[in-house]
């Protein structure tokens, strides 16, 4: 009888705490409904400018298959545009400049800043020096090519108005590639590149400083130059020319700009600039 009497005792202490453990359960879910959510990215309004690197008349780097830069970065950011506008970005649009080298860097750069946009991308395929060169001999004559070196790599000026920002979506478009199983090349790190050796400011996702670059020195928004792989590469070139690999470098940028459009939202005006003038 006593041990029945100690159980009824202490039922209602029992039955007290599991509703107190219940009302505090219950108040912390309704908290944590009612804390705002982090802003999304609005993507109709968000704007990306996908500028093709070189030009018709300056086409840049020739592949082991006698086919220009130009046509390459062409054809990727015409993949990454359609992408983007699929996506929601619907604001998303592509810069092709003609003429001659100079000119038409200073031309795609004034026509950048006017569109007043809020993330500069510039697509290019890479080459190596003339003294990494070898050569080969092929249909229509000699070849020239270099297979030391594949991957992808992103720079950034810290000239740049915004250069955090710029930073940051390098990184974030470069995880998007690494998930994807895309390695970046650490060519640009070997005493072996002369001039063209950069400092490699994120050895997780291949982000390059390159201050010179007017095209991202110049530009008053968030800038990056993607360099999506070695066309002088014989292995390399072909995959590049494929669909495949173009359809995962594309959805890579469209995440990538997700994510860097959620992360400016998120950010407030003052933060934003502040991070410009440093």
């Amino acid at each position: 009888m006593r041990l029945a009497w100690r159980y009824v005792t202490f039922l209602p202490l029992v039955v007290t705490w599991l509703s107190l453990v219940s009302v505090n359960a219950a108040a912390a879910q309704t908290a944590k409904a009612a804390k705002p959510s982090a802003p999304s990215c609005d993507r109709a309004s968000f704007r990306v400018l996908l500028d093709v690197g070189h030009t018709a008349e300056d086409p840049g780097a020739i592949s082991v298959r006698s086919v220009t830069e130009y046509d390459f970065n062409l054809n990727l950011a015409k993949r990454i545009e359609r992408n983007l506008i699929d996506a929601g970005f619907a604001k998303t649009m592509l810069l092709v400049t003609s003429g001659p080298a100079l000119p038409a860097l200073i031309r795609r750069v004034v026509n950048a800043n006017a569109a007043k946009v809020d993330l500069l991308v510039s697509v290019h395929h890479d080459s190596v020096p003339e003294s990494l060169l070898q050569h080969m001999d092929g249909e229509g004559g000699p070849k020239r090519f270099s297979d030391r070196f594949q991957g992808h790599s992103m720079f950034v000026s810290h000239e740049n108005s915004d250069r955090v920002g710029s930073l940051q979506f390098a990184k974030m478009l470069g995880q998007r590639l690494k998930e994807r199983g895309l390695q970046f090349t650490r060519h640009y790190t070997e005493k072996i590149m002369g001039g063209r050796r950069r400092q490699l400011l994120d050895a997780e996702t291949g982000v390059y400083r390159f201050d010179k670059l007017y095209v991202l020195r110049a530009a008053r928004m968030p800038a990056v130059l993607f360099e999506a792989g070695l066309i002088i590469n014989p292995a390399e070139e072909k995959i590049l020319a494929g669909e495949e690999r173009q359809t995962v470098i594309a959805a890579a940028a469209a995440d990538a700009v997700e994510a860097f459009c959620s992360a400016r939202m998120a950010a407030t005006p003052k933060t934003i600039a502040r991070s410009a003038r440093r």
